[in-house]
């Protein structure tokens, strides 16, 4: 089943500010980098539109002078908000065919890359934008055919299913001015409302109303992240497909206060060809340095997660994420989509082996993201209900198959568990990673993540996971609670252990993932409960699950060492669902 498709005018979507979200690698861009020629922008500008609000969003197209006429469906979402009237000069690129200048609200200048389609004044198209990952412009390549890196759609693919296409170099990269915000509603969020504005007043788009393009947005990261932003402060969008993206950058960059630290030297690394805003580059040097961060550099980032802001976004959303994704974990998507599956807005979720992360098992079929993508297009963008069904939740497992359900399921209907302890020395021998590539491994990411990854410790607690004959995919956050006791030395790093889950008859950590815990080591005993990421594995008879308790890991920063902790009493109970479809192949 898909998630439903109907009209949504029952839906409130109040206009706010502080939604937010966050960084992203820059190898994870949609396409290729902005080619176009640098020359200075003529003098001519576009019209700033005086239009305020409006009434029910419906689809018409435009007759050509900027007012809507009637035709095409209303079954879209009401929405009282016309252009912002913020946008400033634009004008074409000197050499360029595709390449415009356009001042945003504060006067800072975006390069802004259009490609319409053939559309006629009486079949004006709809518009897709797609941002782009961390550090990188916007895509310009037209001649890629096919799919890109996870299945993110192409300019071409999108131009030959009938969308025009903007994409542009957000502040700060490519040859957009401005500092890097990381995707703040009050700097980004408003730059793409400006990017709205001016779509909505070209002949070959599509309105809904006076000031109101018909528009989706795609892209993945970094250009998943800013779908959140945008739709939670303006009303325009019809239909979001953030791939890789996340809820907050708290929980995400900085779990259970620990800093992630392999992913932050990555992004900052590839960031410094941009004009970053100095907190990237403070947290990034203290996380390092010590693990820790100010309070300054954490409340800024906090700032910039959509967290409690995601409810204000009601737009049809296809979430896209990772199974070994190890920057942004399955739980960001699950804890974004909980809020639109509250308040019955049509929603669906999909999981692919990839994202900010490699995947060690079989990746199963690569083209899932590209025709889901499409299909939710066709459905919330083109109103077109002979699209394909996107189910409401669909995974892939360790073989490469796919699962799906009605929604993701909630709830689980059985579940296995383990029990144990152990004595674990807090050294440098305790670590989980790296990972060794195997040979032939394809992934894109593969060399990039290998030193960052997790992997088998040979030096760890362990505690079996009896599986038993249970048949099922184990998925959810498995829970873990721990009595100790433990000492360690003065200093200035906080004290951690890490839980992982390892595939003992593979050797691979599920899902890549490493779950860090704070512990008190004061030689008293204490007790923690704690979730781990959330897995999807299959098991069968002969599966084999162990959970590792480690010191350290590539994946954070390093905590303080040196000491010991004593585990009188480890529980890990794994949740496990039995009840979601195998899709078999063409199905």
């Amino acid at each position: 089943m898909t998630a439903p498709h109907r009209s949504f005018r029952s839906f409130r979507r109040p206009v706010v500010a502080g939604l937010a979200a966050g960084v992203a690698l820059s190898l994870l861009a949609a396409g290729c980098s902005s080619d176009a020629s640098d020359g200075a922008a003529p003098s001519t500008t576009a019209a700033r539109s005086t239009t305020t609000a409006k009434g029910a969003k419906t689809a018409t197209t435009e007759a050509g002078d900027g007012e809507p006429t009637e035709g095409g469906s209303a079954t879209t979402h009401p929405c009282d908000q016309g252009a912002t009237g913020d946008l400033g000069p634009a004008a074409r690129v000197p050499g360029s065919d595709t390449d415009w200048t356009i001042t945003s609200f504060d006067g800072t200048e975006l390069r802004a890359h259009w490609f319409p389609t053939d559309a006629t004044d009486d079949e004006r198209a709809p518009t897709v934008l797609m941002g782009p990952g961390w550090s990188l412009p916007g895509d310009t390549s037209v001649a890629a055919q096919g799919d890109v890196l996870f299945g993110a759609l192409s300019i071409r693919a999108m131009l030959d299913k009938g969308y025009n296409v903007l994409t542009w170099d957000p502040r700060g990269f490519g040859k957009s001015q401005g500092t890097v915000e990381v995707n703040s509603p009050d700097f980004e969020g408003r730059d793409v409302q400006v990017l709205l504005d001016w779509v909505a007043a070209q002949p070959e788009a599509r309105v809904d109303d006076t000031g109101d393009p018909r528009v989706g947005m795609v892209g993945f990261s970094y250009g998943g992240g800013i779908q959140l932003t945008t739709a939670g402060i303006d009303c325009r969008i019809d239909a979001l497909v953030p791939g890789i993206a996340w809820h907050s950058l708290e929980t995400s960059l900085f779990k259970h206060r620990t800093v992630k630290e392999g992913w932050a030297s990555v992004l900052t690394g590839t960031g410094t060809q941009g004009n970053l805003d100095p907190h990237i580059t403070s947290a990034s040097r203290s996380g390092a340095e010590d693990g820790t961060l100010s309070a300054e550099d954490e409340a800024w980032f906090e700032a910039r997660g959509p967290g409690d802001a995601i409810d204000q976004v009601a737009v049809p959303t296809l979430f896209v994420q990772g199974t070994v994704d190890t920057l942004f974990t399955l739980d960001e998507a699950i804890t974004n989509q909980r809020s639109l599956l509250e308040r019955d807005v049509p929603t669906a979720m999909l999981w692919f082996c990839g994202g900010h992360g490699v995947c060690l098992t079989d990746p199963g079929t690569t083209d899932r993201v590209s025709a889901a993508s499409f299909a939710w297009l066709a459905r919330y963008l083109k109103d077109d209900d002979s699209a394909p069904e996107v189910p409401g939740f669909s995974t892939v497992d360790q073989q490469g198959r796919t699962w799906t359900a009605d929604a993701y399921p909630t709830k689980a209907d059985r579940e296995v568990s383990g029990s144990g302890g152990g004595a674990l020395a807090l050294v440098a021998a305790s670590k989980a990673g790296p990972i060794t590539l195997p040979a032939g491994n394809s992934d894109l990411l593969g060399t990039l993540v290998e030193p960052i990854t997790p992997a088998p410790a040979k030096t760890a607690v362990e505690v079996p996971i009896r599986t038993a004959e249970v048949v099922g995919m184990a998925l959810g956050a498995p829970k873990l609670e721990l009595t100790y006791t433990g000492t360690a030395p003065a200093g200035k790093a906080p004290t951690r252990v890490f839980a992982q889950i390892v595939d003992t008859t593979t050797g691979v950590v599920v899902g890549n993932q490493i779950t860090p815990i704070a512990v008190t080591l004061d030689g008293k005993p204490h007790t923690t409960t704690v979730d781990l990421e959330v897995i999807a594995q299959q098991l069968a008879p002969g599966s084999a699950l162990t959970l590792q308790l480690v010191a350290s890991t590539v994946a954070y920063a390093t905590p303080r060492l040196g000491g010991s902790i004593a585990f009188r009493s480890i529980d890990v109970t794994v949740p496990v669902v039995t009840t979601l479809t195998e899709l078999q192949a063409g199905g």
